[in-house]
Parts: structure tokens; C-alpha cells; sequence
């Protein structure tokens, strides 16, 4: 088989694909709305079940559905019949995914979930099934034909189900105002989880470990502090603990360039930058990060309201954290 000919079924596939999902939008009406108010409502959590290939996706729409402010879980049919239904309680809501609707293990648990009283949402391909009827409202996500040339692989028909999915946990995200820093709440481990809940003094350097001089200090000793410190910088405060300046390694180099190399002979508090940028220690890490980004720094002292140094914080400490 030749590239060309592997490509033109990729095409094929996707195409087939797009136009099932196509076919999913004109169908969304009011059971979209009715399952979303019933999902709404729920007092408890949305389980979601389903078999072999739906199983799968259904695992997923749960996930997406808990990461999104609806609290969800995925319940093995099979299982369920054999004590896992003991899962489900009379304040759940119950999504149920079969593409024929005539699942043997939904329908051996179906009297069991009604007898609970639960509403039932189905998604199914075939709205006459009993699934689809038995259901509280039924979600339509047939599909013309698989993307499968033997028309037998799930391959459009779980790609319909997974956006229908989607779209109802989106939904509810919106009409919840559910925002990104609830998102963060529930990725606190994540790369945006951190960049959203991260605070500078979660990471900051502090008390022995910030890199402080007087202003009368020699610049000797202040390249000393500097270098053990290991940051990049000394912080420069006067008799109260306020930041009035800084040094850089930068800052040094460039004085390097000038011809000064007698630190021994110089203050710290001559050649020290009156002008800099700080930050506190309540904002997020993230906007520190934005700040050196925009300023071409690698260093911040942190300050409180006053402007007493409270920390330091220099790009590496940002990149252990997981915030870049």
C-alpha cells in the first residue's frame, strides 16, 4: 500500500467523522435541554454506564464532567449487577450509552435504576430502542455509517457520543459559572492548576535564605552574599527591612565593562538600581512569571505593602514548581 492510498483513507475517516457530528448539531434540541436541567438538579453525582467501546467513552465523560463542576463517575454495567448498583443513590442521575440501545447488561440493570427512581439519560443510535424509550430523555447520536469500511469497528458512533458528552459537560460549566480557577481547584497537580493557585510565597526564598546587604556595605561583600545566596541578585534594604535597591550579576558585568574593578573601594549603595521592579507575595506566580518574561529578568524581590522584603525569587524557582 502506498503513501498516497494510506493518506486518502485517513481523509476518508475523518471526513466521515466530521459529517457525523455535523449530523449531531441539527439534532440538539429540547431532550439537550431537558438532560442538562436534569443534571442540573441533581443533588448528587451523575453515573455514567456503559459497554465495551461506550464503556470507554463513558469513562471519559465522566472525567470531564467531574473536572467541570458536575461531580460524575463511571460505573461498569456488569459490574453493577453484581453489587456495584449500590453506587447509585435516589439523589444520582444516571447517563446510560448504547449505540444499538439494546445493550443486555444496561437492560438487566434498567428496572433496578428505574425502581430507584433516578433519572435516566440515554445515548443511544437508535431512539426506537428500548434503551431510548425506557429513558427519562434520549439523546440521538446516530450516525449514516461507521468510518470503519466494514461498517462493524465503533469509529464514528463513539466520536458522536464523546462530543455529545462534551457538549453536555460544557454546557453545565456555563450555566454553573464555573470558572478557571474552580478548574484549578480540581487540577491542583496540573500545569494550570499551578499557574492558577501558585503563589509567590508558596516559593519564595525567605529569612536567612534572602540575599539582603546595606546600603554601607562594601560591594565586595555584597558580591559575596550574591554568590552564596546563589539567585542572581542582592537585595539591597535600609535600617527598617525595606527594599531600596538591587544588584544583579547583570548589573555587575556591565560595571566590569566600564572599567570599575576595584569592588573593594565602591559601596554597594553607589552602584545599586534605585529603580526595579518587585512584587508581593500574594500574587500569583504565573504574573511574576509574566513579569520577567516582559522585563527580560530573572530575578524579583518580594515585598509587602510596605515595601519591607519579605522574599526573593529568581526564574528557576518558578521553573521547579511547574509553573513554566
Amino acid at each position: 500500500m502506498d503513501k498516497d492510498k494510506l493518506i486518502h483513507l485517513a481523509r476518508a475517516v475523518i471526513e466521515t467523522e466530521i459529517q457525523a457530528l455535523q449530523a449531531l448539531t441539527r439534532r440538539l434540541g429540547e431532550d439537550f435541554v431537558r438532560a442538562c436541567e436534569f443534571m442540573l438538579d441533581c443533588e448528587g453525582r451523575v453515573v455514567v454506564t456503559g459497554m465495551g467501546k461506550s464503556g470507554h467513552i463513558g469513562g471519559k465523560i465522566a472525567a470531564t464532567l467531574a473536572s467541570t463542576g458536575t461531580p460524575a463517575f463511571f460505573v461498569h454495567p456488569g459490574e453493577a449487577s453484581h453489587g456495584d448498583l449500590g453506587m447509585i443513590t435516589s439523589k444520582d442521575v444516571v447517563i446510560a450509552l448504547s449505540n444499538s440501545g439494546e445493550t443486555d447488561e444496561l437492560l438487566t440493570i434498567l428496572p433496578l435504576i428505574k425502581r430507584l427512581g433516578v433519572p435516566l439519560i440515554s445515548l443511544t443510535g437508535n431512539p426506537d430502542s428500548r434503551l431510548a424509550r425506557e429513558a427519562d430523555v434520549n439523546l440521538d447520536i446516530s450516525v449514516e455509517k461507521e468510518a470503519c469500511p466494514l461498517g462493524l469497528a465503533p469509529t464514528a458512533s463513539t466520536t458522536a457520543t464523546l462530543v455529545m458528552g462534551d457538549a453536555l459537560a460544557i454546557s453545565l460549566l456555563e450555566s454553573r459559572g464555573f470558572t478557571a480557577d474552580d478548574f484549578a481547584l480540581s487540577h491542583p497537580g496540573g500545569r494550570l492548576g499551578k499557574r492558577l493557585l501558585l503563589h509567590v510565597n508558596d516559593i519564595m526564598h525567605t529569612g536567612d535564605d534572602i540575599p539582603r546587604v546595606h546600603a554601607e556595605d562594601s560591594l565586595s561583600d555584597a558580591l559575596v552574599v550574591m554568590t552564596r545566596k546563589g539567585l542572581g541578585m542582592t537585595i539591597i534594604v535600609d535600617a527598617q527591612g525595606r527594599a531600596i535597591g538591587i544588584f544583579t550579576d547583570g548589573d555587575l558585568r556591565r560595571l566590569l565593562d566600564h572599567g570599575v574593578v576595584d569592588v573593594h573601594a565602591l559601596h554597594i549603595g553607589d552602584v545599586m538600581i534605585e529603580k526595579f521592579t518587585r512584587i508581593r507575595g500574594d500574587q500569583l506566580a504565573a504574573e511574576a512569571l509574566q513579569l520577567m518574561e516582559k522585563l527580560s529578568i530573572n530575578s524579583l524581590p518580594v515585598v509587602d505593602d510596605n515595601g519591607q522584603l519579605t522574599g526573593a525569587l529568581n526564574m528557576h524557582d518558578l521553573l521547579r514548581s511547574g509553573v513554566v
